[in-house]
């Protein structure tokens, strides 16, 4: 496997760690199996749709309404449990996240338009020393990363398909977010787009 780039201590980056052949087959899969949980743009707790829709795998998935932000273990539409999660991400989370302890929960964020995630922590965990771990397909997107308040400075990159990252440690808290999508950047997501993985550990280890 490459070596990861250290982008800021604990954020790091491994450029085009998926061939092309393994993002389509992952499009593939994870199109197949959301098919069955819809894609729903959240509400926020303050009752603003979110741009991006969502949707997830595995035993829990993150849903927010006008009550806040959690995870459950039911599709809030559906009323029936997440689509289970695809082996290819149980081992990439066992390879990357943590050997011992399995992801229970991976969002799949999809962004088209003008779709855009603010700067935000990924804070809903109960135990925070697992990492995030991030897999983009399709559509490069133009993320920002600061530090563990809203005041430190932030700095931009392009997150292209096929690129994992990995939030952990020092930055396992860092503010984060997506600015833009580059649209038409890459053919790889059916009508375009980008979807986004982020492998989780919810519950406690």
């Amino acid at each position: 496997m490459i070596r990861p780039l250290c982008i800021v201590p604990g954020f790091d980056l491994w450029p085009g760690l998926l061939t092309p052949e393994a993002r389509a087959g992952l499009v593939e899969t994870v199109l197949a199996a959301t098919s069955a949980a819809p894609f729903s743009h959240y509400e926020t707790a303050s009752g603003k749709a979110m741009s991006v829709a969502m949707s997830s795998l595995g035993p829990l998935g993150w849903v927010s309404d006008r009550t806040g932000y959690r995870y459950a273990d039911r599709h809030p539409g559906k009323g029936a449990p997440w689509p289970a999660l695809p082996p290819v991400l149980a081992e990439l989370w066992a390879e990357l996240g943590d050997p011992e302890v399995p992801a229970d929960a991976c969002l799949v964020n999809l962004y088209r338009g003008d779709a855009r995630m603010g700067l935000h922590q990924d804070r809903d965990e109960a135990d925070l020393r697992f990492p995030v771990l991030s897999v983009s397909l399709g559509d490069t997107a133009v993320f920002r990363i600061g530090g563990t308040s809203r005041k430190d400075p932030t700095r931009s990159l392009k997150l292209a398909s096929g690129d994992v990252c990995r939030l952990s440690g020092p930055a396992r808290l860092a503010f984060h977010g997506v600015d833009r999508v580059i649209a038409g950047s890459s053919s790889l997501v059916p009508g375009g787009g980008r979807i986004n993985l982020t492998l989780r550990r919810a519950r406690l280890g």
